[in-house]
């Protein structure tokens, strides 16, 4: 075996001030075209690239630079790129994403040349078939069926989607999840779908009829729900699912579980990881124990991969106990994802660390390999019928070598990747009739990023196969796209493949004039290079010696922008001059300048939402406008510069170089609190401050190095903590990895256990009461944390955790105190003079609309059952009284 890793395949951060040595972005998926010769991976840069396969495994491919490594880079995502997935004919591309879209690419001769806004050159060209929006959170997983008669996707939001392979129209969704689904794979046979997810289950679909045949949970009762991905796969026999991120005593053994067709019992584990396993991806080809002994099931075995949270890699023959190979600690950070060659002797793998890996097998160490034929002649004995193509269409796409060798296997040629002349396969896209009347844009005309997208994307929704689909042409290229009609990418899908003869009269709209400063002037793009500059007027502090500062005075840029969040497409720019002479700041939308300022000083901080945007200055100011321009505070001069902004609906919050917190409610013109200075909850040493962010009601939610998270209560006038890795220790209630859009404070606590370090081992010698004490004081500080920044859901998750937890030890005068808290005065009612130091509302929600459900889990209870339902009572007679 030989491994791999080349360092030139990267998504790298396109922030990165290195040139020579830029951060690597996670690559999340990894998946290799049916010949061969290139590979697809996904990343956090929100890209597509795809990559020629044989400078990573041929040396001198590599020396010579031929053929290209870098053959496309395909960016229309607008959120990182979960999962990429050729369709068995290798003619699609399938790609997921956080941006909840998939995307089909198909390939445009006509599509080479540089890629925008850098200077990558796309060797082939790839362009967008058609977008398929459906799912509602990130797009984690995408399987092709056998011969592509279906897609399948899945995603956060517990959906699993069906679509027709051919048409790309969404045939069933399903939503019998009970959590975020992770995985997704095909029956080889094609009667059955797989998909695992986090309610701890993996289901079996039936295709006849999209309904669940099984459900299998034993495996994965115990399974931690911190994994990014549940990537399971089907044996090539038809035989076996490989289930990833189960577990066995009580959850102590990181496993795979092995499933069997039929029984749907997991009766073989994969043991040896020492961390959850990510990925399971079966080899395509299925492996005979005796070579010399017909295709038959008792002569049959597979192999499969796995890849862990432990950075490990390990290569499974189910007719083996003991693993063929296990590649340790091969990258830095957890494996994502798997996918073997089509020939059955390479294995890429991907990892969150940045960098792919390539395991190239000899035939001999893959003793026993069966050509594909074999396991066609195999899988006939189901007896499985699949549903009938459309009319006309063959599933044989040809792709012709650059050598000139077609293809004679039915799918895609498959040119040797480390033998042989250096070239790389070239997919050759079909033409049709060259009078076929176009679509295209008006020279010069700016296409609308608002088009409603059912008209924009009418002329790519029919299906092009009511004649065999060689005969057609590739469905973008009924388009024409002119050459320099933009100045900038495509805002939407809509925009990139052109705009509809009925929406053709938008396309000629010019944008209306401004009607505020600067508002008739077009965008202008941002300087291709962002540089420092040495001002030649530091700062000095106000009455603070320079050492004194806590934190570093931002350095000045040429350029600065802020998104705003609330409004799409909206940016707030600052561009300093070199010369210290003019420094501008400019709000623009999509392609118009809404309006512009001039600033005294170089602006080195921004911020915008629906209601203001601010703009912190090296002098110390702080300028705040509103949405059209004007001025909401007069200039505000603050003890020093500002190094971090953040803003939330009215909230303002800054914090100085000093030290020096501030909190405004931008509506009312009006701090929430006084300045106070971070210098308490520094310490000593003093930590590094991770984050700032505000939240609407004005506190300011400070992520600190130390792992503890704060914020100010204007209440107490003091700092709170909000979370605190402590409770990491013991608590019950202490969460794994939060999903995407998780509330703040389940949030905070996440990414606070990212960071810390380790527990102790579970063997550890506790007091008694120990993990009792850390779950209520854990439960209690969420509970204000929550009331403090305003986040009423969490607080009453938070409130009935903490009720249950206290049924179930039956600390009886821990309830009767929380049920006499909630209920208030006996004789309070709507209007009428209420006790002063009782209020009936808490985060939001009526105190005693709280307590009805906390007294329904205290009646439940062995030891609570009677005070729940005395109190149920007296509740039930309170609202009679404040009826009346």
């Amino acid at each position: 075996m030989r491994f791999t890793r080349p360092e030139w395949v990267a998504h790298k951060d396109p922030s990165s001030k290195d040139d020579t040595n830029p951060k690597r972005l996670p690559i999340f998926s990894v998946h290799v075209h049916p010949d061969g010769s290139r590979i697809a991976t996904g990343g956090l840069d929100a890209k597509v690239r795809i990559w020629s396969t044989r400078p990573i495994l041929s040396p001198a491919a590599e020396a010579s630079g031929r053929p290209p490594k870098a053959l496309c880079t395909l960016a229309m995502h607008t959120g990182p790129v979960l999962c990429v997935r050729w369709a068995h004919s290798g003619r699609w591309l399938a790609s997921g994403s956080d941006d909840e879209i998939v995307m089909i690419w198909d390939l445009d001769p006509h599509a080479k040349g540089k890629v925008w806004g850098s200077d990558e050159v796309n060797v082939e060209g790839w362009k967008p078939l058609k977008r398929l929006p459906g799912h509602e959170s990130d797009v984690t997983d995408i399987a092709w069926s056998p011969a592509d008669r279906f897609l399948a996707t899945v995603a956060l939001d517990s959906k699993v989607i069906i679509w027709d392979g051919y048409t790309l129209e969404r045939i069933r969704k399903l939503d019998q999840h009970q959590g975020f689904v992770k995985g997704v794979c095909w029956d080889p046979v094609g009667e059955f779908l797989a998909t695992q997810s986090d309610d701890r289950s993996v289901k079996i679909w039936r295709t006849t009829d999209w309904e669940i045949e099984a459900e299998v949970r034993k495996p994965f009762e115990d399974s931690p729900g911190s994994t990014f991905f549940r990537r399971l796969s089907w044996s090539p026999d038809g035989a076996h699912i490989t289930a990833s991120n189960a577990t066995n005593n009580q959850g102590f053994v990181f496993i795979a579980a092995v499933i069997a067709r039929n029984s749907w019992t997991s009766e073989i584990s994969l043991v040896g990881h020492e961390n959850t396993v990510e990925v399971a991806a079966y080899n395509p080809h299925i492996f005979l124990r005796n070579p010399a002994l017909p295709v038959q099931t008792t002569n049959i075995c597979s192999v499969v991969a796995l890849g862990a949270d432990d950075r490990s890699i390990s290569v499974w023959q189910t007719k083996s106990a003991r693993p063929l190979i296990v590649a340790k600690e091969v990258f830095e950070r957890q494996i994502l994802d798997l996918s073997w060659s089509w020939d059955g002797l390479t294995l890429y793998a991907v990892s969150s660390d940045g960098t792919l890996a390539a395991f190239a097998f000899t035939p001999e160490e893959m003793d026993g390999l069966a050509p594909h034929s074999a396991q066609e002649q195999y899988l006939t004995k189901f007896g499985f019928v699949p549903p009938p193509l459309p009319p006309g269409y063959s599933h044989t796409i040809s792709a012709t070598p650059v050598n000139g060798t077609p293809a004679t296997n039915g799918t895609v040629a498959a040119t040797p990747i480390v033998n042989g002349p250096e070239v790389i396969n070239v997919l050759v896209a079909k033409r049709g009739n060259k009078n076929k009347k176009r679509v295209g844009l008006a020279q010069g005309a700016v296409p609308s990023a608002r088009v409603p997208e059912a008209s924009a994307l009418s002329h790519v929704d029919a299906s092009p196969f009511a004649a065999p689909f060689s005969q057609h042409r590739p469905l973008h290229e009924d388009v024409v796209m002119d050459d320099g009609a933009f100045g900038e990418p495509p805002t939407s899908f809509a925009s990139a493949v052109g705009v509809a003869s009925s929406s053709a009269g938008l396309a000629d709209e010019k944008p209306p004039r401004g009607r505020t400063l600067g508002g008739d002037r077009p965008r202008e793009a941002p300087p291709p290079v962002v540089r420092q500059i040495a001002h030649p007027h530091p700062y000095a502090p106000r009455g603070v010696d320079a050492a004194g500062l806590v934190f570093d005075v931002p350095g000045v840029l040429t350029f600065l922008s802020a998104r705003n969040m609330d409004a799409d497409g909206d940016v707030v720019e600052a561009r300093n001059a070199e010369n210290g002479d003019v420094n501008e700041v400019v709000y623009v939308g999509g392609k118009s300048t809404l309006w512009l300022d001039y600033l005294p000083a170089p602006a080195i901080a921004l911020v915008a939402t629906s209601a203001f945007c601010a703009v912190g200055t090296l002098d110390g100011g702080l300028h705040v406008y509103t949405p059209c321009g004007r001025r909401l505070f007069p200039t505000l001069t603050l003890d020093a510069p500002t190094t971090l902004l953040s803003g939330a609906k009215n909230a303002l919050v800054a914090l100085t170089a000093a030290g020096t917190l501030y909190s405004w409610n931008t509506k009312k013109a009006a701090a929430n609190f006084a300045p106070v200075s971070v210098r308490p909850i520094l310490g000593s040493p003093p930590a590094t401050l991770v984050s700032l962010t505000a939240r609407p009601n004005g506190a300011p939610v400070l992520v600190l190095s130390s792992g503890q998270a704060h914020t100010y209560d204007a209440a107490l006038l003091s700092f709170a903590r909000l979370a605190t890795t402590f409770h990491a220790l013991g608590s019950d209630a202490w969460p794994g990895r939060a999903r995407r859009g998780a509330p703040l404070v389940s949030s905070l606590e996440s990414t606070l256990s990212e960071s810390a370090k380790a527990p102790p081992a579970a063997d550890a010698v506790r007091p008694a009461w120990w993990s009792d004490a850390l779950t209520l004081g854990h439960l209690e500080g969420r509970m204000h944390a929550a009331k403090m920044v305003d986040s009423g859901g969490e607080y009453k998750t938070a409130l009935l955790g903490y009720a249950k937890k206290v049924a179930d030890e039956g600390f009886r005068g821990v309830a009767e105190e929380l049920v006499k808290e909630l209920f208030g005065p006996v004789y309070w009612r709507p209007g009428s003079a209420k006790d002063d130091l009782w209020c009936p509302t808490l985060a939001g929600h009526g105190k005693r609309d709280l307590l009805r459900d906390v007294l329904n889990i205290f009646a439940r209870s062995k030891t609570l059952t009677k005070m729940a339902m005395d109190w149920q009572d007296l509740l039930r007679k309170a609202s009679l009284v404040g009826e009346d």
